[in-house]
């Protein structure tokens, strides 16, 4: 009998991972991306993975499930959680002033609303802080600097490209995502724990889930490392293979930090994403922080940010929890189906088309492996 009912479980298992490969396979022929891999994390546990295409199109290395990419702006979701965490103990508060943690850098009072901002507000990008990343000035330097091979901004050195500039809005009264105010937190995090973030991130959160493929990005060696690939005319001066023949990045991503600054895989997103949003991923409770929410736009009253959280809460298909990732030659996105029990990650190694929205492949992916998850956590007898 137990024989037999492994071998039932094992052969639904095969099942759902042959659609999720056809899904996606589908996909890579349709959009042409390099290559692609996908997660569905359900409700019992389970988590199916799929690959598609290649990881590293001039050496012809086919991507597989567990091929890690750069996360990219998923790593906020830790980073957050880590505030959270140590809110849980006292350490920080999201009430408290930014000010109260970093007000002796001597830089700071140069900062928009520095004498107002709050934890929290830099959590929920309502600091009315503008975003370093999107500006000229940081893009011509970094250009430069991916050119020379020179080393990565440090956090402070990314700060000062916003410093001296006018707020975007009042602390608090407005919603503007910002890489900058998650820099801030970084530095919050630092300056209350003592501790180094990714010492933290590793001990509270990736060792204890058994996160063992998500670690942080910030040498430019990463083992295992997809190439990435961008549209020539990228903005950051970049050749279109963001990689050498030796699988070493072209440039320093250690200047993500917490803007993101991990590299994962789709399988531990998923799980990642799974345990976060089912108030699994601390001892402690969190979930009512985590989604104590604004509205990112008057005109989008149904789509919220949270603690590094985004939140769509009223979709077909019920709430919706996750967070997407951009960085240069890597996408991502994370999505968990608060109604279904079910996580859906996936990540591809090219943002030809999608960093400047001329593609719907991201929406589209997105919903079919949604419908496929739901359909999954169903037949599984997960869904009441």
């Amino acid at each position: 009998m137990g024989f037999a009912a492994g071998s039932i479980l094992g052969t639904a298992a095969l099942a759902e991972s042959a659609e999720l490969q056809d899904l996606l396979s589908k996909f890579q022929e349709s959009y042409g991306f390099p290559g692609a891999t996908a997660a569905i994390a359900l409700p019992d546990g389970e988590i199916v993975t799929a690959a598609t295409g290649l990881a590293d199109v001039e050496a012809n290395r086919p991507m597989a499930p567990d091929t890690p990419m750069l996360a990219a702006s998923i790593g906020k979701s830790f980073v957050a959680a880590t505030v959270l965490s140590l809110e849980s103990e006292g350490v920080v508060s999201r009430a408290d002033l930014v000010s109260d943690h970093l007000g002796g850098f001597d830089w700071f009072a140069r900062l928009p609303n520095h004498a107002t901002m709050t934890v929290g507000d830099l959590l929920r990008h309502g600091a009315g802080l503008p975003d370093h990343v999107h500006l000229e000035s940081f893009q011509i330097e970094m250009a430069g600097r991916m050119g020379s091979g020179a080393a990565a901004f440090t956090p402070e050195e990314a700060i000062a490209f916003i410093l001296d500039a006018d707020p975007l809005f009042e602390a608090g009264a407005g919603w503007a995502y910002t890489d900058t105010g998650y820099l801030l937190l970084g530095l919050v995090i630092e300056a209350a724990s003592g501790r180094s973030y990714y010492d933290l991130v590793s001990e509270r959160f990736l060792d204890p889930l058994g996160l063992a493929d998500t670690r942080p990005s910030n040498i430019r060696m990463l083992d295992g490392l997809a190439a990435g690939y961008v549209a020539e005319d990228n903005p950051f001066g970049l050749p279109p293979r963001t990689m050498d023949a030796q699988g070493t990045l072209l440039w320093d991503p250690a200047m993500e930090w917490t803007g993101g600054g991990l590299v994962s895989t789709s399988s531990d997103l998923s799980a990642w994403g799974q345990a976060l949003f089912t108030g699994r991923a601390m001892d402690v409770p969190y979930l009512d922080r985590l989604l104590d929410s604004v509205s990112v736009s008057p005109d989008a009253p149904d789509i919220l940010y949270g603690a590094g959280v985004a939140i769509y809460s009223q979709t077909s298909r019920g709430p919706v929890y996750g967070h997407g990732g951009w960085i240069p030659g890597y996408v991502s996105s994370l999505r968990h189906y608060a109604d279904h029990g079910v996580t859906v990650a996936f990540q591809i190694n090219t943002d030809v088309g999608i960093a400047d929205d001329s593609t719907d492949l991201v929406p589209a992916l997105e919903a079919a492996l949604a419908d496929l998850a739901v359909a999954m956590a169903g037949a599984d007898g997960s869904e009441e």
